[in-house]
């Protein structure tokens, strides 16, 4: 490849990747399960409309395990063990009893119904069973579930791809070579049980390591999390066990253990995900042929109502059966078995297999996702509602690093006050923040406090400041001037203009110890007022300390601030030492 024709390729993958994300911010706002709009990306992109041609199957194979190794590591890692431990087991149970109850039901609707042979039907039957992770994620963690609903869905959409892919893989063996129901349940049993060794191992394992070894840089973490991930889902390959098992649960464990930028991690990966997540369905997208795609509408209506009407429910009912679930439960977990990008990479382990008839297999799961989800998710919340399930007062899970500020379209700043500054000594109301900034915490001597109007700052304190970008510049710069010339820098003309070599003015206090409280002295009503950025406003008052503005006969008029001598640190008051500690 030339360099021009890799500039060509970073920028074709660039575009897709912002069209990517444009999809799915829409799909967002419509309710929609993104994966919709990706795929309808890569078929736009495809042979038929813009001239892409790709339809090498084993490539997408390799690619999309890939893909969908880092997303289930990205799964496990966003998943929160309190939610899932006393679900394990209806959800093992999901995935293993369930997945088994499907494949038969919806093989023999294939068989019967369509006249399929025996091995095309199981094969549909496999690689249709399998809920997919990035679907159920993006569509239940925006809904206001009960969390055992939410829990089991989650959990067996991380666990039931392993079992899905072993039987997938055995049926696209010769027919002679199927082997026994006996062998076959061995086969999974031990690929399973295998994989959740490796993922725990590596997962503990990674654990302590990263507790305990000091990264040069912040950013190695999140990459040395995911690292442990790929590894896992390797590891397990490599000695014939069941790699997306093990990467589902090396991702639950470092997900839930105490670790070194668990935000910045959790973060990272989400990003990923995200990247996998579009890579593989607009790769999916482009892999059918449209003018393929409406002669096998028909056939992949019937197997998905035989799927979400008889297969599913059969599969839930068998599964939860044991735990008395009421039947409002198996209805919305039957409804919310998502399909997506896993079905369609199984769909290519055939083809690369060269089974008979596996692309038609392919051109049917891929319409059979787009209709069902289309069908699925967008009724998922108005289908809660209807059960009476929704819990519209449950707390929802949130991203507390960035939620909040993403929604004001808000801006966190820090600032260490380092040795010599005139902030030093100086309360939080002197700062005279323009609104709607606010100081939110300070961080002294490694402890954090809350502050009040009255709290002062000291030299070495770590000061966090939510504001937004429209306010941004004249924060910095009330703060710059603060420094400089103390709570009254702008009476001394100091007004925080980021210039190199500014000094402060003349007369203002010295940096070398901290400023005392100002006394306020009347003077005459023609001197201008002050703004909020440049003077006190009225009623900003710490505690004990006079109005910076005095109502007199019903108008509004300004006070003179005069510095009092500042005294030793050792001689501040002993109750203002007492209210800055606390």
């Amino acid at each position: 490849m030339s360099l021009q024709q890799l500039y060509g390729v970073l920028l074709a993958g660039g575009m897709v990747l912002l069209a990517g994300i444009a999809a799915a911010r829409t799909a967002s706002r419509l309710g929609l399960p993104s994966l919709l709009l990706f795929l309808a990306l890569g078929v736009l992109l495809g042979e038929d409309v813009l001239g892409i041609d790709f339809d090498d199957a084993q490539l997408a194979q390799t690619l999309g395990t890939s893909a969908l190794a880092i997303i289930l590591v990205e799964g496990g890692l966003s998943t929160r063990w309190a939610d899932i431990r006393r679900l394990l087991l209806p959800s093992a149970l999901l995935a293993t009893v369930g997945v088994t109850v499907s494949v038969v039901i919806t093989a023999a609707g294939a068989h019967y119904l369509l006249g399929m042979n025996l091995q095309l039907a199981l094969l549909l039957g496999a690689i249709i069973s399998s809920t997919d992770a990035a679907a159920v994620f993006s569509v239940l963690r925006v809904l206001p579930l009960p969390r055992r609903i939410a829990g089991i869905v989650e959990a067996e959409s991380g666990f039931n791809d392993a079992p899905t892919v072993i039987l997938v893989l055995v049926f696209s063996a010769a027919p002679g070579n199927l082997g026994d129901p006996l062998s076959i349940a061995g086969q999974i049993s031990f690929e399973l049980a295998a994989g959740a060794a490796i993922g725990l191992a590596c997962g503990w394992a990674g654990t302590l390591a990263l507790r305990y070894v000091a990264l040069p840089a912040t950013g190695l973490y999140p990459l040395a999390t995911v690292g442990l991930g790929i590894i896992s889902f390797a590891a397990a390959g490599a000695v014939h066990a069941s790699g997306f098992i093990a990467a589902y649960l090396v991702g639950l464990v470092l997900g839930n253990a105490v670790l070194p930028h668990r935000a910045a991690t959790r973060s990272f990966a989400d990003g990923i995900g995200w990247l996998a997540q579009i890579g593989l369905f607009v790769m999916l997208g482009l892999l059918v042929t449209p003018s393929e795609l409406p002669g096998v509408l028909l056939p992949a209506v019937i197997i998905g109502a035989v799927l979400l009407l008889v297969s599913r429910p059969a599969s839930v009912l068998a599964s939860l059966f044991p735990f008395r679930t009421g039947w409002r439960d198996h209805v919305f977990i039957s409804w919310a078995g998502l399909r997506g990008a896993v079905p369609i990479v199984l769909a290519t382990y055939p083809i690369v297999a060269e089974v008979p008839g596996s692309h038609q297999l392919l051109n049917i799961v891929f319409v059979l996702v787009v209709l069902f989800t289309l069908l699925q998710g967008p009724t998922l919340p108005l289908l809660a509602r209807v059960l009476g399930i929704a819990a519209p007062h449950q707390a929802r899970e949130v991203d507390i690093e960035s939620a909040p500020l993403d929604v004001l379209a808000a801006e966190l700043l820090t600032l260490t006050i380092p040795p010599g500054s005139r902030l030093h000594g100086v309360e939080i109301f002197e700062l005279r923040l323009p609104k709607p900034s606010i100081v939110t915490l300070i961080v002294r001597d490694g402890d954090t406090l809350v502050p009040e109007p009255g709290t002062l700052l000291r030299e070495g304190d770590e000061v966090l400041i939510v504001t937004t970008p429209d306010t941004r510049d004249r924060v910095e710069q009330r703060l710059r001037a603060v420094g400089r010339g103390g709570r009254l820098a702008h009476w001394h003309g100091e007004h925080g203009e980021a210039e190199p070599g500014r000094t402060p003015p003349t007369g203002a206090p010295s940096s070398a110890t901290p400023v005392s409280p100002a006394r306020a002295e009347p003077v005459p009503a023609s001197e201008p007022e002050h703004d909020a950025e440049g003077g006190p406003e009225e009623g900003t008052r710490g505690p004990g300390r006079p109005n910076w503005r005095t109502k007199l006969g019903g108008r509004i008029r300004p006070t003179k601030i005069t510095p009092s001598a500042p005294p030793e640190e050792e001689s501040l008051p002993e109750a203002e030492s007492d209210r800055a500690v606390n």
